[in-house]
């Protein structure tokens, strides 16, 4: 299989090229050139799989004819090996028809471990069969940074440095980060947004010179490996559910589209999907743009939630590369649109398909908190902010006797002062995490400049970038 930039200006890689270029140099995300399909008797056979087993089945269609297809059942095994719960995504019943998602059981907590673990083995494994070295460069709102500096710490062939705003993440998410102590491991503070950090890691790709100089790779959910990774989960829970025989809905609580993307490309393969309901915080941009056809990103506001504190959803241009029919000279237009304008109208035909799957719904504090109250005094159950947002989108929606989804994408005790100011009680921290808040951090504070980020990589990285080029 090969895959193709939204923006139809750049040459079709593997599936290893799209994993080591991440961002098609055309400034385009890259997506498979079809989506594989699974009959439903191969979606029902899935039933009783450990989890590796079934992600293997989901994941392989894509990797056909690709070297990454020989390391797929090792990635997997490995991957998955240290996760703190023999199902690896549990759910766990809510109501009548309404389940959670558990997808915090990996070694940081959060949702982003289930693909994070395996997007780094198969670097690795590549640039090892290469001889080469990259340099990971990701931006984070919270949570990718952690689950990237666990995967990727202490590899040989890999560098990696994250870049987080400074002052707007969670305590416990920045110690989760800044604690690693390996060699190839560099933790950046921007003075600035998510956004901000976003548009460094986009403008460093852009700079095809210092992109080949420093052999960039990238490990946001711009990277397709990691939205491949978390098809795998929509199918999973869907089939614990009755899957093919009844459909399932999905609410996933979303800053940057990844996740939910993720859930758009499970259905494509054949996973009966009745709606995928967009769960945003105060950082309202998709429902806005669901209300009213123009997608207009304003400033970020700073919530109880911030790893969806994130205005400009990067993937949202692969969704909108489908709405278009794949019409790479229409994405361009719109980027283009955005990037002048700081806007884009959608098309009647496009939005209309939009609704027709998704809905979006906007959760503020006070919701949230109410959430986080509600759900423990009726079930008992401490849930994070996150989490709270997505149950709260849920209950907008009523699908009768379809099961609903909502992804619980964080452990509770990774935002301890938002729970306990909520409900009046401290989540239990897990002892893989109080051993992570007593260590010395080690961070470097920058400015939201594209001059002083660059710099910063350049003279600490170890690139080898001849080794690194990316075949299609």
């Amino acid at each position: 299989m090969k895959f193709i930039s939204t923006r139809g200006e750049a040459p079709a890689l593997s599936f290893e090229g799209a994993l080591l270029a991440a961002l098609a140099p055309d400034g385009g995300l890259f997506m498979p050139e079809a989506w594989p399909r699974l009959a439903p008797d191969e979606i029902a056979a899935l039933a009783g799989l450990d989890y590796a087993d079934a992600a293997d089945r989901i994941m392989r269609p894509f990797l056909a004819g690709d070297p990454c297809q020989d390391d797929l059942e090792a990635v997997l095994s490995d991957a998955y090996d240290g996760f703190h719960h023999p199902a690896v995504a549990p759910l766990r019943q809510l109501g009548p028809n309404s389940f959670v998602l558990e997808l915090f059981h990996g070694p940081t907590l959060a949702f982003k471990d289930l693909a994070m673990q395996v997007v780094s083995r198969f670097m690795e494994r590549a640039l090892l069969r290469r001889g080469g070295h990259a340099t990971v460069v990701g931006a984070t709102s919270g949570d990718t940074g952690a689950a990237a500096i666990e995967a990727f710490r202490g590899l040989s062939a890999i560098d990696v440095f994250i870049l987080h705003p400074k002052g707007r993440i969670s305590d416990v998410q920045r110690r989760q980060m800044t604690t690693a102590t390996e060699a190839n491991v560099h933790n950046i503070a921007v003075e600035g947004t998510f956004d901000d950090c976003q548009a460094m890691v986009k403008a460093l790709f852009g700079d095809r010179v210092l992109s080949g100089r420093l052999g960039l790779t990238g490990i946001n959910s711009i990277n397709f490996a990691r939205i491949l990774a978390q098809i795998a989960y929509y199918f999973t829970s869907a089939v614990t559910l009755g899957a093919p025989h009844r459909p399932v809905g999905f609410t996933v609580p979303t800053g940057n589209f990844g996740d939910i993307f993720a859930g758009y490309a499970a259905r494509a393969m054949g996973l009966p999907v009745r709606r995928l309901v967009i769960a945003t915080n105060l950082n309202d941009s998709l429902p806005r743009a669901f209300a009213s056809g123009t997608y207009q990103p304003q400033g970020v506001i700073a919530t109880s939630s911030p790893s969806m504190d994130i205005q400009l959803a990067s993937n949202f241009e692969r969704l909108l590369f489908e709405l278009a029919g794949r019409d790479a000279a229409r994405i361009r237009a719109l980027m283009d649109e955005l990037r002048a304008t700081g806007a884009f109208q959608l098309s009647q035909g496009e939005l209309g398909q939009l609704r027709d799957l998704f809905s979006a719904h906007s959760v503020g504090e006070d919701e949230t908190e109410m959430t986080i109250r509600g759900v423990f005094e009726e079930t008992g159950m401490l849930v994070d902010p996150h989490t709270a947002v997505g149950i709260a989108a849920s209950q907008h929606e009523e699908l009768g006797a379809t099961p609903m989804v909502v992804l619980s994408t964080a452990h509770p005790a990774k935002f301890p002062d938002a729970v306990k100011r909520a409900c009046g009680r401290l989540p239990e921290q897990p002892e893989r995490l109080k051993m992570k808040l007593g260590q010395d951090e080690r961070c470097t504070v920058l400015p939201a400049e594209f001059a002083a980020i660059a710099d910063f990589i350049v003279s600490h990285g170890r690139a080898a970038p001849a080794a690194t080029e990316v075949q299609a």
